[in-house]
């Protein structure tokens, strides 16, 4: 996978560990391993403003993606493709964790939004009980390699 990762957060993290999270998602789901992703992570003035642009919603987020050429999962022999971009906030990822590491919490959000790239949604109860358990599992899968 072609991922490209850029940290404009001001904060350090361990970029190794994202790019992995997020290539063991991509090969799991079946995409083409000439795939481009690009993963950005940004302070929580930019995401807020990403958010209200993109999303029309006010204040700060841990994550937003932005689908490129619609790829779906178990799509490899369709050739490669641009996935999209990924944007994630440490800052705000920070203020969530609950009985886990701030790394940890962003190999969930990195995990979460190339789940989103790729089609999956949480809008309704069934759709948020698939993308969250397969959400749940690859990040089991991905730490037990």
């Amino acid at each position: 996978m072609g991922i490209e990762i850029a940290n404009n957060s001001g904060i350090g993290c361990d970029e190794d560990q994202i790019v992995s999270v997020a290539q063991f998602t991509l090969q799991k789901m079946g995409i083409h391993p000439d795939s481009d992703l690009g993963i950005t992570l940004v302070d929580e003035e930019e995401i807020t403003k990403l958010h209200i642009q993109w999303m029309s919603l006010p204040g700060p987020t841990d994550v937003l993606s932005f689908p490129m050429d619609e790829i779906k999962p178990f799509s490899a022999s369709d050739g490669p493709g641009i996935i999209g971009d990924i944007v994630l906030c440490p800052q705000f990822a920070e203020k969530q964790v609950v009985n886990k590491s701030v790394a940890e919490e962003i190999a969930l959000l990195t995990v979460h939004g190339t789940l989103h790239l790729l089609g999956f949604d949480h809008q309704v109860p069934e759709e948020r009980k698939i993308m969250f358990a397969l959400q749940d599992v690859t990040l089991e899968e991905w730490r037990s390699q």
